[in-house]
């Protein structure tokens, strides 16, 4: 369970620390229409190396706060730093 900030947006997708106890990620996609949700999804995905299915938003869908499931990666969090 990964608990994430996100700024949707950005000029890039990518990791931007910490911020508080949530992990801070900066999505290209704009809050529209479900958008930056599903690149949060693919971005997460592919930096643990799972199927964009495998992971979830459990709760905070229209909040910049998140707990997101991935089932079963292949790589640990770390591997979300260098993405």
């Amino acid at each position: 369970m990964l608990q994430v900030h996100v700024q949707p947006g950005a000029s890039r997708t990518e990791v931007a620390g910490l911020h508080g106890d949530c992990l801070k990620i900066r999505l290209s996609a704009r809050a529209v229409e479900g958008e930056a949700n599903a690149c949060l999804v693919e971005f997460i995905a592919a930096a643990l190396g799972v199927a964009k299915r495998a992971v979830s938003i459990d709760s905070g869908a229209s909040s910049r706060r998140k707990r997101v499931a991935v089932q079963s990666p292949a790589r640990g969090p770390e591997a979300l730093w260098k993405s």
